[in-house]
């Protein structure tokens, strides 16, 4: 069924009832697997009730705890006194779902996964700073969601099949159950209600759920302090002491009024899962109950589909705590905040924290918006608190890398990297750093081995630049069998004499320059005085060897193509850019220690001809020559093309005042685009160089000449087999092409300035094989653009680049590089060519086993990257990384790393456009994360019923993710996105990094008026969901591509003027590209926020003005990832619930 249909009726997306969570579900259920660590993580659900947010790490999938001591034996409980930490218990995110009935009995206390096999970095110290031990008791959280129940449908109890959607209001969660010592982190519920049931099995919901009006019968617990669970004997309430759900008789309960939706029939046969069946309508209400009717009872309930005002209609089912009230909620929580407290006996005061508040009761909705119940989005796994989890616990220690198969940090945590033997992440990140020992093993897991390199990754200013080794006209040391390059995994034996290679096992003799002597343990005497043996990353200077034809290769040139036709003149594009260009040369990188830049620059303008330009220093004007047969395109001059800037100064600025003068009148709108390229090409020939071409163009180039194009753009393609032509180049001409500016390394940059159709997918073609940038302003207008355009170019030119790249993943034996995706050539298996690589771009490398894998030995991979620099010096760039191999599934997706394996998923699936219909590349998509999914609940997750979506902990925000792709403009466009606009964001995203994708996918939303204007943090980020949204506050919204500013209909009118210079609402103007610069603390706040983001991206973020209720909020919309989309992509709720259907469908 697809992801987005409503239509699910009854219990299995029942809308969820308030207060479920008390039901504790053992974390990662009974007995913990053999050999595998127990961990420490519980049930997902959503912050715990009493429990302010963002306290807990979660995300700490990341390194182990530092002993490296396994984790405490199941059961075994933390000394009293410690947290149990995590407000999602960190192990299995057991988003609930209970089934309604027979569920599994589970022993008492196991307890759930452990991260860590993975030593810990060197830093941590804390004891469970970061990871700490598994919680205390098993339970610990596993209320948390209380099994997150999405299909059954109580939040309290569930309740059988055929109950429909009230919340049974009676059955108080449990709640001494949190962690077996005063676990001060999770309020257990008895704060807000009721006395904790004992009885109830727990995790398990009810065969039937009880009526309101009395609470079941139980045995009270001692009554708790809000905050800390009693310390029951060793674990808590222990499941054992439940009695199973199954054909059990429930505790007694007394008719009360049935609740909205419910289906009053007796009880139910049992149904044990909720999602799959189709369930009984909502309506099926069999008559009456004894008992007064609840009014508005009568009749079917309202229809659950149109979302009543001010709730908005997702799925039912209810995830665990309900938020505290939402912005724009109307009506929904009335009078005093009753939130969730039993009707039973009176409730104890309550603590009115957001996070503690279950879902309304039933009773004390306004009748019609009973029955509008649904999963609670602030009880599903959340990339903020997530984010926010990982950046508290991470953000303060370094990173050290001497570890083994550590997970670093997320990408978007700020941490300084030492390198101490193994590449930093931020030329290395793999989708898992633990990888299974067979093919079978990885086969099982469907858990893709990937990593995204980005081997000119810029670093911080704290972290050293990888160190430069000259070994002299020998050139660097390498294994005689496999050329890997000499590194700190490789084995020195016979005294230092001869050396094992670490990735074939072939004994090498060490050449006599390179002898040293080794220590009492084997390590060389100058171990650390040599960045080979002791660093991740380092550089060799390449001899001649490794230069082409054998010979040094001189510095590349930069040529600057200007389209002159009417579109580029009339909108004042080309003055632009020759305005630039005069200041601009004068920042061409250079080496560090170099005067000026090394590089030489050459220019040509054209239409349906090319103009070249002799600037030969010893001219006094310019001189311009003219080829008109473009069909055999040939440079016209030599000596004077390219020129060094400051001989030819003078020269240079009189062609760029020259230029838009000469083109002003013209009436020329035809434009070539292949001869272009073709010149470029031929002079780099002729001057024996590599270089770069900075292409500004601004239509589809119909005119006479090789690599002619027609429009060909057809909206009615979208959704039929043959989509994918709109994705592949018109003609293989561009193919061939990228292949001889490949060969001489001819790196292509293009500007595009579109004002209608013109064909990116073919005339990227270029730039993409050659490791270029494409850029792209739809509709340029130099008020608005001119900022972005600008900042774009400078820092295309003045960025750090290596031409005539070639780059080789090796790996130790049992796994190789299979695949590989970005902006690159290969004219082989195994080499990555590029003519250029730039500091932003990213190389995917997919690996496969060949051969078993053993735990001792690990895995590694070494990136060896051959380049010219900007200043012509040849050099070999190296990053190795060490993997741990594991036997156990469980260690698999312990160390996981979910930005990752999006970031994979998605180039994955967007090369797959190009062959496939779209529609098979998101099925395949959703099946391969149902796979991943289902194979942990299987094989790692303890057994519990099937009515629960269990998730590992560092993979709970796969289904977040992997809906935002499926919900991107390339996989299911809205009306407004353009042809030109999907191929584009096809090729971006190929070479983006893990960083980029994070943000372009998963927006960054804040809020500006919460910012704090005397510090210089940024305010704490909220979720992409439109209800997030207060129409009194102002919003920024950034995805690497743009900044959204939303400004609500109700903002105090003293912050317009302070941020915007006017005094209404009204009067703010959309058209703005900048704010304007006043001088107020707002005002420079928001302005420097906003300088901060631009400076983390690679490309300038447009700027948008959206005013609530505007047309432009649409846009804004798009971008709001956890809503249902107006192309049709479904809710974050309503995907989860998809994806727990999948699951359910492959375990059956």
């Amino acid at each position: 069924m697809s992801v987005n249909q409503q239509a699910h009726t009854g219990p299995p997306y029942g809308q969820p009832q308030p207060g479920y969570q008390g039901y504790q579900q053992p974390a990662y259920g009974g007995q913990p697997l053999p050999a595998v660590p127990q961990s420490q993580y519980g049930a997902y659900n959503g912050p715990m009730p009493g429990y302010q947010q963002p306290v807990p790490p979660q995300g700490s999938l990341r390194a182990p705890p530092t002993s490296g001591a396994p984790p405490p034996a199941s059961g075994a409980s933390l000394p009293s006194g410690h947290l149990a930490y995590s407000q999602f218990g960190h192990g299995d995110v057991q988003n609930g779902i209970p089934a309604s009935a027979a569920p599994m009995q589970r022993p008492p206390a196991s307890q759930p996964f452990l991260p860590g096999s993975a030593p810990t970095p060197v830093s941590q110290t804390s004891t469970f700073q970061q990871y700490g031990h598994p919680p205390a008791s098993v339970q610990q959280l596993s209320n948390h969601m209380a099994g997150m129940t999405i299909g059954s449908t109580t939040a309290s109890a569930p309740p059988p099949a055929g109950l429909g959607y009230g919340p049974p209001t009676s059955v108080p969660p449990v709640s001494g159950s949190f962690s077996a010592t005063g676990s001060g982190l999770y309020t257990p519920y008895t704060a807000s209600q009721g006395p904790p049931p004992t009885s109830v099995s727990q995790g398990l919901p009810l065969a039937q759920p009880p009526f309101p009006g009395q609470p079941i019968s139980t045995q009270r617990l001692p009554t708790q302090v809000p905050g800390f669970a009693p310390p029951p004997s060793s674990t808590g309430i222990g499941l054992s002491s439940y009695p199973p759900t199954t054909g059990a008789p429930r505790p007694p309960t007394m008719p009360g009024p049935p609740l909205p939706g419910q289906t009053l029939a007796g009880p139910p046969a049992s149904q044990p899962n909720h999602v799959s069946s189709p369930p009984p309508p909502p309506s099926t209400m069999a008559g009456p109950h004894p008992g007064p009717p609840m009014s508005g009872l009568h009749g079917p309930p309202p229809p659950t589909h149109p979302p009543q005002p001010g709730y908005q209609m997702q799925q039912n089912g209810s995830f665990g705590q309900v938020r505290g009230p939402q912005p724009n909620y109307g009506g929904a929580y009335p009078g005093t905040p009753n939130y969730g407290s039993q009707p039973g006996p009176p409730p104890p005061p309550k603590r009115l924290d957001p996070d503690s508040i279950p879902s309304p009761q039933l009773n004390e909705l306004p009748p019609q918006q009973k029955p509008r119940h649904r999963i609670d989005p602030d009880a599903i796994p959340s990339p903020i608190q997530v984010i926010e989890d990982d950046r508290s616990n991470r953000g303060s220690e370094p990173f050290v890398t001497g570890v083994r198969g550590q997970v670093p940090p997320l990408v978007t945590t700020n941490f300084l990297v030492k390198d101490q033997g193994n590449a930093s992440p931020r030329y290395i990140r793999c989708t898992s750093y633990n990888i299974p020992c067979t093919s079978d093993m990885a086969k099982q897991s469907q858990v893709p081995l990937a990593a995204v390199i980005k081997p000119l990754a810029t670093l911080p200013p704290e972290e050293t630049l990888p160190y430069l080794v000259d070994h002299g006209e020998s050139g660097p040391v390498r294994c005689n069998r496999c050329k890997a390059y000499m590194c700190p995994f490789m084995q020195f034996i016979e005294g230092g004499r001869r050396f094992q290679c670490c990735f074939c096992s072939c004994v090498t003799e060490v050449p006599p320059h390179y002898f040293q002597h080794l220590d009492h343990t084997g390590k060389r005497v100058d171990f650390y005085d040599r960045p080979e043996l002791s660093l991740g990353s380092y550089e060799f200077l390449a001899t001649v060897d490794y230069c082409k034809n054998n010979k040094f290769p001189t510095p590349p040139a930069f040529i600057f193509m200007i389209d002159v036709s009417y579109n580029a003149m009339k909108s004042g594009l080309v003055r632009l850019i020759c305005e630039e260009l005069k200041s601009l040369l004068d920042y061409l990188p250079r080496e560090g220690n170099m005067e000026e830049s090394a590089i030489r620059v050459g220019f040509v303008t054209y239409n349906k001809v090319l103009h070249f330009y002799n600037v030969k220093s010893s001219l006094a004007q310019p001189q311009m020559m003219v080829v008109s047969d473009v069909a055999d395109m040939f440079v016209p001059l030599l000596d004077g093309f390219l020129v060094n800037v400051n001989e030819s100064r003078t020269v240079i600025a009189s062609l760029l005042d020259q230029i838009p003068e000469m083109f002003a009148d013209t009436r020329e709108t035809e434009t070539v685009f292949a001869p272009v390229i073709q010149a470029g090409l031929e002079a780099l020939k002729a001057a024996e160089c590599a270089g770069k071409l900075f292409i500004f163009h601004t239509s589809l180039p119909i005119a006479e000449a090789p690599g002619k194009l027609k429009n060909r753009d057809d909206k009615k393609l979208i959704n039929t087999d043959k989509e994918k032509t709109l994705f592949q180049p018109q003609t293989s001409f561009y193919n061939n092409l990228a292949k001889d500016c490949v060969a001489q390394g001819c790196c292509v940059d293009l500007f595009l300035f579109p004002n209608q159709y013109l064909d990116v997918a073919t005339l990227g073609v270029v730039t993409y094989q050659t490791g270029g940038s494409i850029y792209k302003y739809a509709y340029f207008q130099l008020e608005t653009d001119q900022d972005r355009f600008l900042n774009d170019l400078r820092r295309d030119v003045q960025k750090e680049v290596g031409f005539d790249a070639v780059m080789r993943v090796r790996t130790s034996t049992g796994i190789r590089a299979t695949d590989f995706f970005g902006a690159f050539y290969m004219s082989n298996t195994t080499d990555v060519e590029m003519a250029g690589l730039d500091c932003d771009k990213t190389i995917t490398v997919e690996f496969k086993h060949d051969d078993k894998l053993s735990e001792d030995s690990g895995a590694l991979l070494q990136c060896a990257l051959l380049y010219t620099s900007c200043a012509g010096q040849r050099r070999l760039r190296i990053h190795n990384l060490s993997l741990n191999c594991c036997t156990q599934l469980a260690d698999l997706y312990r160390n996981c790393e979910t930005d990752t394996l999006i970031n994979y998923l998605a180039k994955y699936a967007y090369r797959g456009v190009l062959s496939s219909p779209v529609k098979t590349v998101r099925d395949a998509l959703i099946n391969q994360c149902a796979q991943i999914l289902a194979c942990y609940r299987k094989n790692c997750a303890s057994p519990s019923s099937a009515g629960q979506l269990i998730l590992p902990e560092c993979m709970k925000l796969l289904p977040v993710y992997l809906n935002c792709v499926l919900k991107s403009d390339v996989l299911q466009p809205g009306p407004e996105v353009t042809t030109d606009d999907r191929a584009y964001i096809r090729q971006l995203v190929t070479s983006m990094d893990v960083a980029e994708t994070n943000v372009f996918f998963y927006p960054r939303l804040l809020p500006l008026t919460k910012a704090d204007v005397d510090s210089d943090s940024l305010p704490a980020a909220i979720r992409n969901s439109e209800e997030r949204l207060s129409k009194g506050d102002i919003y920024l919204l950034e995805n690497g591509l743009n900044i959204f500013v939303w400004v609500g209909v109700n903002v105090q009118q003293g912050l317009i003027q302070n941020l915007f210079g006017v005094s209404s609402f009204s009067q703010i103007s959309n058209a703005l590209s900048t704010l304007p610069v006043l001088e107020n603390p707002f005002s420079k706040k928001v302005r420097s926020i906003i300088d901060m983001l631009q400076v983390q991206r690679s490309r300038y973020m447009k700027l948008i003005i959206v005013k609530q209720e505007d047309k432009l909020e649409m846009l804004f919309k798009h971008f709001l990832v956890e809503d249902k989309s107006l192309s049709g992509g479904a809710s974050y709720v309503d995907f989860l619930c998809h994806m727990h259907k999948e699951i359910r469908q492959l375990l059956s």
